[in-house]
């Protein structure tokens, strides 16, 4: 790291606080800190939920999977822009016109209020996890950039700076700054991905069939292979589980969560909101097959020294999840290195920026329904909104970097790779919401009762599918200890939740 690069990391960081502190006088009241007004471009939206999708997980776990295996990861976007596609089309209109602060205000009108504060904890649980998981992820870089080591204590205080940075901003310009630093970091996560892949091929003393030929004939087995035809279920990256579970987790994601729904609600109509969408799931297409493509071209510059030759790298990391993070230190030049690092920062503080304003506005409209005193004018009112709200996004920023620094033992002890990991704890919360929203929105019936007990369902589900338990009872019942990866388990906690649901009366309003 040199001046440069400094000066270039200190720059970024100032645009984003500026940008927050500059649109923080259009937050006028809690509707236009948390939704804008309705007045954003879909574009923007677009850009932002894009951003946010691709988080940290993606710039540092995706280059880990394509290293340490192949491409069969790519069959998981087949079922992100499928599930992106049903939630576009099918839920994100029904919940833009209900007109709510919140997407779970949408459940209060079809259920009843018990539903609402359930649903409610649920994504709050689920988002620091989540986002907790992602957050810790793009702290290994900041670890290795400042500390020059991914041990425990350098990683928790990476995780505090950052966190401090993204909370800073969001607190002065609410969901546009969110958008609008958004659009700025997607634009550099590309850029990034872009340079990187240019300067493998550059440093890689081969031609692209020179490339091909060396991945192909890996000793590990075909690096290129990226369709998988098996039908397992102890497998993650397969076309079935794309199609079959992944897709579910991306309907859950896109029209079931507050942290994505949130922007797409910004939008000024639900046509807007259904075209952010969209285009986000094809913005991410690329921008993945490019930290694809990298991982692939690192496998070669780390793990190939008969094809480098005297190009090959003197030192070669020990572990694999902080490969990517090794090369952007290790070979970037000066200049260039503080541009990448912009781009994992990006990730990161896209990722973090949201889930703090949606957990906020969850704090806002779901659970704290306070009514403020009778004798206030309109403008004190408002004011005492957008504080409040300004508070409950502080709380959150220090909740969810708290839940990062779990999420450093948690990897750990479970030794999953960085993406599976960062995926995987999504389901925990989104099968109970799956099944609750699919009763919501497909049929007529189902009450706050059985939507309650559907959430807990979803969640006791996916626990007892996890690798650490699932083959001790399938064992003892079956006598065959079975696994189940984890894209699957969407599919049996998120559709016990929708039978549990479903199974309940319509609701009674009278």
């Amino acid at each position: 790291m040199g001046w440069i690069d400094w000066t270039i990391i200190a720059a970024f960081f100032t645009v984003l606080i500026v940008i927050g502190m500059w649109l923080s006088g259009k937050a006028d009241d809690a509707d236009g800190f948390f939704l804008s007004h309705r007045d954003m471009p879909w574009w923007a939206a677009s850009a932002s939920v894009a951003a946010t999708a691709l988080s940290a997980g993606t710039f540092v776990g995706v280059p880990q999977v394509s290293y340490t295996g192949d491409l069969t990861w790519m069959m998981l976007l087949i079922g992100s822009t499928l599930g992106g596609l049903i939630a576009a089309f099918l839920i994100i209109p029904v919940l833009y016109r209900s007109g709510t602060l919140t997407i779970y205000g949408y459940l209060r009108n079809r259920f009843g209020p018990r539903a609402e504060i359930a649903a409610s904890w649920f994504f709050m649980i689920g988002t620091l996890l989540a986002a907790g998981t992602r957050h810790f992820i793009a702290s290994i870089v900041v670890s290795l950039m400042v500390f020059g080591s991914i041990d425990t204590w350098p990683l928790i205080l990476s995780i505090v700076i950052l966190g401090a940075v993204a909370t800073l901003y969001t607190v002065c310009g609410g969901i546009r700054a969110v958008i609008w630093t958004d659009v700025l970091q997607v634009l550099i996560l590309a850029g990034a991905a872009v340079f990187c892949v240019y300067l493998l091929f550059t440093q890689i003393p081969l031609d692209l069939s020179g490339i091909l030929d060396a991945l192909r004939e890996a000793p590990t087995g075909n690096k290129l292979r990226f369709w998988n035809p098996e039908f397992r279920f102890d497998m993650p990256y397969t076309v079935w589980a794309a199609v079959g579970a992944y897709a579910l987790l991306n309907v859950a994601q896109y029209g079931c969560c507050q942290d994505s729904v949130q922007r797409m609600m910004t939008c000024k109509s639900a046509w807007g909101a259904t075209l952010s969408l969209v285009v986000s799931r094809l913005i991410q297409v690329p921008i993945v097959l490019l930290f694809l493509a990298i991982g692939a071209l690192l496998y070669i510059f780390y793990q190939c020294p008969e094809v480098m030759g005297a190009a090959a790298p003197a030192v070669v990391p020990e572990g694999t999840r902080e490969i990517f993070p090794f090369y952007i230190l290790k070979q970037l030049p000066a200049g260039a290195l503080g541009l990448a690092l912009c781009g994992m920062l990006a990730a990161s503080m896209s990722s973090f920026d949201s889930a703090v304003n949606a957990l906020a506005s969850i704090i806002h409209g779901n659970l704290r329904k306070k009514d403020l005193p009778t004798e206030l004018s309109e403008s004190e009112r408002k004011k005492k909104e957008l504080g409040n709200s300004r508070s409950y996004v502080l709380l959150m920023g220090a909740a969810l970097t708290f839940f990062a620094v779990m999420a450093v033992f948690l990897q750990e002890a479970g030794g999953q790779r960085l993406i599976d990991f960062a995926l995987s704890v999504l389901t925990f919360s989104y099968a109970g919401l799956f099944g609750v929203f699919m009763t919501a929105v497909l049929t007529r019936q189902g009450n706050e009762r059985s939507a309650v007990r559907a959430l807990w369902t979803g969640a006791l589900v996916v626990l007892m599918v996890q690798p650490w338990c699932l083959p001790h009872w399938s064992n003892l019942l079956f006598g065959v200890p079975f696994k189940l990866a984890w894209p699957w388990w969407m599919v049996v906690g998120g559709g016990a939740s929708f039978l549990v649901c479903v199974l309940g009366r319509k609701y009674d309003r009278t």
